[in-house]
């Protein structure tokens, strides 16, 4: 019969630093996301004149693309291809649009449009 008190410090062994791992992924996730209440407003005010229904950049809203798709687009970080992100949003703003696009993405469980 093994010895109780071995296999419970192997047990802790094993499983704290896993525990530390999901706390800290846990953290620093919540740090990452921006606020999609934020960036809805940011969205509003910074990218959607020139993204509407006849505008030059073309009509372009959260329901443009999935969610997959939206991630790929901020992971790149290119603005019509050739231009960085960085010189529309600062680092937070962009955050926020993120989150608004990818959480009402075409296929979230909450899909929209930006509004009026």
């Amino acid at each position: 019969m093994p010895n109780t008190s071995i296999s419970f410090r192997l047990f802790m062994a094993a499983v704290l630093p896993l525990a530390g791992l999901l706390f800290y992924t846990t953290s620093s996730d919540a740090a990452a996301k921006g606020s999609e209440t934020k960036g809805r407003a940011f969205y509003r005010q910074i990218c959607k004149d020139c993204h509407t229904k006849g505008a030059k950049g073309g009509e372009v809203s959260p329901l443009t693309k999935t969610q997959a798709q939206w991630r790929t687009y901020f992971q790149k970080g290119k603005h019509g291809g050739s231009e960085t992100l960085g010189k529309y949003l600062n680092e937070t703003q962009m955050l926020d649009v993120q989150a608004f696009l990818i959480n009402h993405a075409a296929d979230s469980p909450q899909p929209e449009t930006c509004g009026k």
